[in-house]
């Protein structure tokens, strides 16, 4: 009697290594399959795509590194909108990266949405980049399979959701910010401190309120809910809320703005409704763009190493591109507090 072996032992090669054969026939699929679901075809249905991944990754199979799998000298860098300096900062920093390494960047927008459309992934893959670097941006997990099955690696900077736990990703200590601009405002003698979030669901923003609260909390502060607000990160948001926070029978002496943007909308609110900054309003920013320190006046703010995010991002990704196992999966940059000419004692404090 023929003695039986184990599925993934009979696939091997005589190297030890598994085949495309084997895992076409784990999955009950033509190897033509196996092969379009590896290099990242549309024309697989999601269900065989998925249980064929499966079985990818359950071997830790490797594609061979022939002359049909040789990437693209790219990085591409998707945003999900492309309308800030916020991101001209971290395109400068990917930029340099792939300067020192004789690359050019290919730029995507999303034009707002957070997930991309069908259709980016294959440009993608077609493109073949040595990695994808995403922005404050979530790829769906079929995205992200198909990224994977075509050996593209993803790294994500500033990203708006948890990643998952496989996914390397670049911060910055947003919780840490949010609490060391309340607590300077607190030390400022402010109690009544007003908070503008960017989109609450977003984990950047969610961390940085945090911050304001236990802040708040620390220091024997209650926290007013009138006094949260979200918004998205730009100016017209900023406005808004702060016209609203400002209008109100008892306002706040202090605003930390989400970002450098958001707290330039609070300069206009606050310049309408005929008050003074810092006199009558301290204001905060988180940033520091190259704009903050040339309004006026110029603005208190929590710096956010974007730049070198960016720059660490496409290290990451270079690093993963040629094999590199990361050290670790989540790597957040410092921030800190850069004190200007926006934030003052309170009136009743003098």
């Amino acid at each position: 009697m023929r003695a039986t072996t184990d599925s993934a032992d009979s696939a091997k090669t005589p190297t030890g290594k598994i085949t495309i054969a084997h895992i076409a026939e784990e999955a009950g699929v033509s190897v033509p399959t196996v092969s379009k679901v590896v290099n990242g075809r549309a024309d697989v249905a999601r269900e065989t795509r998925r249980r064929v991944e499966e079985i990818i990754r359950k071997y830790d199979y490797q594609r061979r590194s022939d002359q049909r799998t040789i990437k693209a000298n790219l990085l591409d860098l998707v945003f999900h909108e492309l309308e800030s300096a916020w991101a001209i900062e971290i395109i400068r920093g990917v930029e340099q990266v792939a300067r020192d390494n004789e690359m050019a960047v290919v730029l995507s927008e999303f034009q707002g949405r957070r997930t991309p459309g069908r259709g980016w992934v294959e440009d993608v893959l077609r493109r073949r980049p040595a990695a994808v670097i995403s922005v404050f941006s979530d790829l769906s997990v079929e995205q992200q399979a198909r990224l994977r099955s075509g050996g593209i690696p993803l790294v994500v900077v500033d990203p708006a959701g948890e990643p998952g736990p496989d996914v390397p990703s670049i911060g910055a200590t947003n919780w840490s910010g949010g609490l060391t601009a309340t607590r300077y405002l607190i030390g400022l003698g402010h109690q009544r401190i007003a908070v503008i979030g960017g989109p609450e669901r977003t984990l950047c923003s969610r961390a940085r309120v945090d911050g304001y609260r236990s802040a708040m909390e620390t220091a024997g502060l209650s926290v007013d809910p009138e006094l949260v607000r979200h918004g998205d990160f730009h100016v017209e948001a900023g406005y808004q809320q702060a016209a609203a926070l400002l209008g109100r029978p008892d306002p706040p002496t202090a605003v930390f703005a989400g970002s450098d943007l958001q707290a330039m909308g609070v300069y206009q609110a606050a310049r309408e409704a005929g008050l003074r900054v810092p006199e009558d309003l301290s204001v905060i920013g988180f940033d520091d763009l190259p704009v903050a320190q040339w309004i006026g006046p110029p603005l208190t703010t929590i710096r956010q190493p974007l730049e070198e995010m960016a720059a660490a991002g496409a290290r990451l990704a270079l690093s993963l591109a040629v094999g590199d196992e990361p050290a670790h999966t989540r790597i957040e940059l410092a921030t800190s507090l850069v004190v200007r000419g926006s934030t003052a004692a309170p009136r009743q404090a003098e």
